[in-house]
């Protein structure tokens, strides 16, 4: 009775062992970078096709994706954002380490095609901490709109990048996705 059992485990995992190893082969790993960017997930190689997650490939491309559940159904939406910085009405950009000033981030938005509830920008230090520069609801009646935050005084504390960040917040969703970035450099 033992021997039986024995060769029946012996059997399901050589079976086991023989499919993960075929599995293995039919589809490969691959390293994907988007945007200089090493992508955590990376992606999949199935029969001469390579497979990416949805939901990471949209955050590296800042887009939003709308998630239909009933129909199974993901949208990824790529608004254009361009922002400009200003400081009184002069172009703002690259500071030196240490600088305190205020200055206002102008955005165009348009090729929205998503029904949006808020926008945000914010600034983030090299050390990756955020500060909110201006939140507001939003209903924009077209597929564009102009955003202009209130001036923000703010203090260059470190070398290093500082990201702007511009996000939306689809209707219906409690998340923020980025969808625009623009870098000041601190030296």
């Amino acid at each position: 009775m033992k021997f039986k059992k024995v060769a029946v485990l012996l059997l399901v995992l050589s079976l086991w062992s023989g499919t993960m190893m075929f599995a293995d082969a039919a589809s490969q790993r691959v390293r994907v970078i988007i945007n200089g960017i090493d992508q955590d997930d990376g992606g999949l190689i199935e029969d001469g096709r390579t497979y990416l997650p949805v939901r990471q490939l949209a955050n590296a491309l800042h887009a939003v994706i709308e998630w239909d559940n009933q129909t199974k159904t993901a949208t990824v939406v790529k608004p254009n954002v361009h922002m400009f910085l200003f400081q009184d009405n002069k172009v703002f950009g690259n500071v030196d380490k240490g600088y305190q000033g205020s200055f206002k981030v102008f955005s165009q938005i348009d090729n929205l095609k998503t029904d949006i509830a808020a926008v945000k920008v914010s600034i983030f230090d090299p050390a990756g901490r955020e500060k909110v520069i201006q939140s507001e609801s939003v209903s924009p009646k077209s597929d564009n709109f102009w955003y202009a935050t209130d001036p923000i005084d703010y203090k260059f504390e470190s070398s290093g990048k500082y990201a702007i960040r511009f996000s939306l917040k689809p209707r219906g969703s409690d998340e923020w996705t980025v969808v625009s970035e623009k870098l000041i450099s601190s030296r």
